[in-house]
């Protein structure tokens, strides 16, 4: 029996509102390569990828935000935002950071698959190759379906807070 996929990832939020409820635009990335070229609905993603159950999943979080961004993770407070199982099986595991990101300074690592496929070419493409601040109803249409869910963690947390960042 084949052992369960894990991934583990970052999002990045930051609050916005005065006065009123507060509420929050999250930092997601489209995904890269030939299949998910030309795709908007439900082809972007939280930054992440697949640990091993020898590595620590926030470590795991850590070193794919900066793989995927090729910038450092922002300080601040890692508010669990807990796992969810997507269609393909996975278990992703995802926590939130409040801060903020110049989207014009990420250098997105790559990978390497054959492309056209069967082909013999290697090609090299970006991991993510754009990200965007979205607010809660953007990132509906554009996530993936299995990971909609942390975006309405965080967005209840945040509200559920009040004023003031939420607190681990």
């Amino acid at each position: 029996m084949a052992a369960t996929r894990r991934s583990a990832g970052l999002l990045l939020f930051r609050t916005t509102g005065t006065g009123g409820e507060r509420d929050i635009e999250v930092l997601i990335g489209h995904m890269g390569g030939p299949f998910w070229a030309g795709r908007e609905a439900a082809a972007w993603s939280v930054p992440k990828g697949e640990y091993g159950p020898e590595e620590d999943p926030a470590a795991a979080a850590r070193r794919e935000f900066e793989e995927e961004l090729g910038l450092p993770v922002p300080e601040g407070v890692w508010l669990p935002l807990g796992e969810a199982r997507q269609r393909s099986g996975k278990t992703v595991t995802v926590w939130a950071v409040e801060a903020e990101l110049d989207v014009a300074a990420v250098v997105p690592g790559t990978f390497t698959m054959e492309w056209p496929r069967g082909s013999g070419v290697q090609r090299e493409f970006p991991e993510m190759d754009r990200f965007a601040w979205c607010t809660p109803e953007q990132a509906a249409e554009r996530l993936i379906a299995g990971q909609r869910v942390f975006v309405t963690r965080l967005r209840d947390r945040v509200r559920e807070e009040g004023s003031g960042s939420p607190e681990a």
